[in-house]
């Protein structure tokens, strides 16, 4: 949705009669957020979130992820690798207002996190480590965020180490991400002389205590050599911002020395219409700069008021319609993410765009077409929570116990329904098989991979047609490695598990012609379908592609779903091995019907088999998915490592120098990294680091093909 949209909506629905709000709701829609923290790996996003959850009053005790103590990262997988797997929801107040948090993890083989809570949140924090800036996760999650419209603020973190360079990580989000990002704070100082803030808005510096973790924050003035920059710094946030915004400009033409109230009013507006996105600093390690960044999250990210209404399809007219956040608007909430809790069961976590979710209330859901009691609802604090009666429009809450709903679902009435639009998520691209130990174990296993299959709609379960093996896939060799440990330990079963396999997919390389007709009796009666199709390659990532030659008008409308239907089943299972057709565009160019013998069933059956002769004539292509490696690397390992990627069919993208290290980000396919990681520790003596994303499917070489084939 456009920015203009945005900001009209913004305006227009404060004073709307038809956002009128409960009379038990605690605190008002115009002082709730909902926000989340985006990052790369290791820039600081539990970190940051355990200080927001000790300033706010909502712990006492400040936990972190290096001891395996913080409170947002609570799984046990958690706190022994010092890393977040699973988005964390908790609520704190601060300055009066209401902020609902999602902690996203940072780790690409647990994006799917990232892309289901940004898909219900008004506003996000991005978090940039200031040694690594802008690295390749921080990329993906901000396309992310992106995608959804999601307005930001960035965190510069970490500060305090060695080689941070606040300036340098501004310029990148601006070249790299193509962001409009714009201080509004500066560093005092850097690595071991950081000791606080300039803030551009009010023109002063900030300090924080050290004797009590940073909570008492002293206003002081900016130190005498910093102050040129600071001014230079304020006037070119001010003319960013007028550039966008009519009313500042006006001000600033009348008088140039803008208040701070006034820039502030503007920056808001401009950061709700996602045309800026300013950028804060501190050391979050080190209790500094963290309470600036809650007031800049009250400030600054919008509330639920000022997003746009929430669009959706009415199953009944298939018309697309709105539904505002009030109150009083009928019942519209998003199912976003499913868990499984050892001491409330199904846990379904629900964002309420309009109307009131109350206990007891019957709840309808239009994908299944059926009805549910609400039996508890729950507001959460990462693995702890707190029963309540209702959740009203703009909040973030749980529902326990619902059988029939699942990630992506629409929660409305059902005498006024509404579809909201679902949740895209990417497919796995490595698998292993997996068995249980014993015949006793085989149903418990079962059960732990539909449960956990229920939780991440990236976890993929399916029984091999030849063998009967179990085959398990995910987004990557950590995420299958937490699947195995939490059967082992969290679900008690005793299981064995082969080695990781890539999940290989098929494309069609030319354009080709197929045919097929089916003609059988089928219980007692005969069925007729005659079809032909075309196929032809699609750009790479674009996805298929059904289509119908609108000049062919043999078949009748009727019959097309059912090709349609016929067409997709085929494309899940290609010529060469069994795998996955992607990025191919199919058109129906003819067909036969009968008057009376032809027949939905007919032509889903016809459409199969001629998809897979059309694509046996296409030149059927083996795809491999191709991960973008990024490898830090002391300089006096690098040839080392650049030989490794070479022996591993890796084509080097960029190598540059980031302060002692050389970072080298290479694209490598996905069958040459396993076990990267003790290789490059063994290369490098311990001192590199990499990380690792999804980027393409590329054509497996030629000679590779019948080996993995098998022929």
């Amino acid at each position: 949705m456009n920015n203009t949209v945005n900001q009209k909506n913004a305006k227009a629905g404060k004073g709307s009669d038809s956002r009128r709000e409960a009379e038990g709701r605690a605190h008002a829609l115009s002082t709730v957020r909902n926000i989340g923290i985006i990052a790369h790996i290791d820039a600081g996003k539990t970190t940051t979130s355990e200080r927001i959850l000790y300033y706010s009053g909502k712990v006492h005790k400040i936990g972190e992820v290096h001891d395996g103590t913080a409170t947002m990262d609570w799984m046990i997988q958690e706190q022994e690798r010092g890393i977040t797997i699973t988005s964390a929801a908790t609520t704190c107040f601060w300055n009066d207002h209401q902020i609902n948090i999602i902690d996203t993890p940072g780790h690409v083989d647990f994006t799917v996190e990232v892309e289901r809570s940004l898909r219900v949140l008004d506003g996000a924090v991005g978090v940039f480590c200031a040694v690594g800036g802008v690295q390749p996760q921080s990329e993906t999650v901000w396309r992310q965020a992106t995608k959804y419209s999601v307005p930001r603020v960035a965190f510069v973190n970490k500060m305090d180490r060695m080689g941070a360079d606040f300036y340098k990580v501004v310029d990148e989000m601006q070249n790299q991400l193509k962001a409009p990002a714009a201080a509004i704070q500066l560093p005092i100082g850097a690595a071991e002389t950081f000791s606080g803030v300039i803030d551009l808005i009010k023109m002063q510096a900030m300090t924080f205590s050290e004797d009590d973790m940073g909570s008492q924050v002293e206003y002081i003035d900016i130190p005498s050599d910093l102050a040129g920059d600071a001014e230079a710094y304020r006037a070119d946030l001010i003319e960013k911002v007028a550039e966008v915004d009519e009313e500042l400009l006006e001000a600033y033409m009348d008088d140039a020395d803008v208040s701070g109230e006034v820039l502030l009013a503007a920056l808001r507006r401009a950061t709700i219409a996602n045309e800026i996105v300013p950028v804060l600093v501190g050391s979050s390690l080190k209790n500094k700069g963290v309470q600036p960044l809650l007031d800049a999250v009250v400030a600054l990210l919008p509330s639920p008021l000022d997003v746009p209404a929430v669009t959706g399809i009415s199953p009944k007219s298939e018309l697309e319609i709105e539904r505002k956040t009030s109150d009083f608007d009928p019942l519209t909430g998003l199912v976003f993410k499913m868990a499984t809790d050892k001491f409330v069961g199904k846990l379904a976590f629900v964002r309420i765009y309009a109307g009131q979710l109350k206990k007891g209330m019957n709840i309808y859901n239009p994908r299944t077409k059926k009805r549910e009691r609400i039996g508890r609802l729950l507001r959460l604090h990462a693995n702890s929570r707190e029963d309540i009666d209702v959740l009203y429009a703009g909040e973030i809450g749980g529902m326990v116990g619902q059988k029939l709903f699942t990630t992506g679902d629409t929660v409305c009435a059902e005498n006024d329904p509404i579809v909201l639009e679902n949740i895209e998520f990417p497919e796995p691209v490595i698998s292993m098989a997996i068995e249980p130990k014993t015949t006793g174990d085989k149903d418990a296993l079962v059960d732990a991979l539909q449960d956990m299959a229920d939780e991440d709609p990236t976890f993929h379960t399916t029984i091999h047609e030849e063998t009967g093996q179990t085959i398990i896939a995910g987004m990557g060799e950590l995420h299958l490695e937490i699947i195995k440990d939490r059967i082992l330990r969290e679900y008690k079963v005793q299981a064995n598990a082969g080695k990781p396999m890539v999940a290989y997919r098929e494309s069609v390389s030319a354009k080709g012609e197929g045919s097929f007709t089916f003609d059988r009796e089928i219980g007692g009666d005969t069925h007729f379908a005659a079809l032909t199709l075309v196929v032809q390659p699609n750009t790479a990532g674009a996805g298929n592609v059904i289509d119908f030659d609108v000049s062919n008008k043999i078949i009748p409308d009727a019959f097309r779903k059912g090709i349609e239907e016929g067409i997709s089943d085929a494309l899940l299972t290609g010529v060469l091995g069994n795998f996955a057709i992607i990025d191919t565009k199919v058109t129906v160019v003819g067909g036969q019907t009968h008057d009376t013998d032809s027949s939905e069933v007919a032509f889903r059956s016809a459409a199969v088999m001629a998809l897979r002769d059309a694509v046996s004539n296409s030149g059927p292509v083996l795809l491999e998915p191709i991960m973008l490696l990024e490898i830090e690397a002391p300089e006096e390992h690098l040839g080392d490592v650049m030989g490794d990627l070479n022996s591993r069919r890796g084509k080097i993208r960029e190598i540059k120098a980031s302060n002692d290290l050389q970072v080298v980000q290479a694209d490598v396919p996905l069958a040459e990294v396993f076990g990267y990681a003790t290789s490059l520790r063994s290369l490098t003596k311990g001192r590199a680091s990499y990380s690792m994303e999804p980027q393409a499917f590329d054509p497996v070489p030629p000679n590779m093909t019948d080996a993995i084939l098998n022929r």
